[in-house]
């Protein structure tokens, strides 16, 4: 493992901004981790103690019921070509839901997307780095459309009726904080 620190360096930040993939692990305190890959133009550094990332409407929504559970989410991000390295950001994170006081400012820096959930602010406490020595050097071909292409198609009320119906309780049962007044 490399050193430890409390913030992103310059260095830290070139690397983030080079990333077409990250992977987000949260965990209540008691049940099972989530661990999810994530893509598209989501993620945003903020200062070098702060990221965001904006979450698309997906089959659960896991990573919401445990920020609200406990906060904790950890951030990695690894180097698939060039030199080898692994990223990982620690935090504590707040979901903020369009609708919320907040969300036109903290929406700012994001495009819009169909399927747009929330967006996650996480406040840096701790950033690594270690060798990636053992990750495979694979080639970026191209973003996926389908998630995108599928909440198009859903439409604004499909998608809030797919929120209601998959996204408002955990794999464990536990509320994820979308605000169900807003969806139907």
């Amino acid at each position: 493992m490399g050193n430890p620190g409390k913030r992103l360096t310059p260095q830290h930040i070139a690397f983030i901004q080079e990333r077409h993939v990250f992977f987000v692990a949260t965990a209540p305190n008691d049940g099972k981790i989530n661990l999810s890959p994530k893509g598209i133009d989501t993620f945003r550094i903020i200062d070098d103690t702060t990221v965001a990332w904006l979450n698309l409407t997906g089959s659960g929504n896991e990573t919401a019921a445990h920020v609200l559970e406990n906060g904790r989410m950890t951030i990695m991000m690894c180097a698939f070509e060039g030199s080898p390295n692994i990223l990982r950001i620690y935090g504590t994170a707040r979901a903020v839901h369009p609708g919320d006081k907040d969300w036109p400012e903290v929406s700012k820096g994001f495009p819009e997307l169909p399927g747009t959930r929330q967006i996650f602010i996480v406040h840096v406490d701790g950033v690594m780095n270690s060798c990636g020595f053992g990750v495979p050097i694979m080639e970026y071909k191209e973003e996926r459309s389908t998630l995108l292409y599928w909440a198009d198609k859903k439409g604004e009320e499909g998608i809030k009726q797919y929120q209601l119906d998959n996204n408002v309780t955990s794999l464990d049962g536990l509320k994820t904080g979308l605000p169900t007044s807003d969806l139907g």
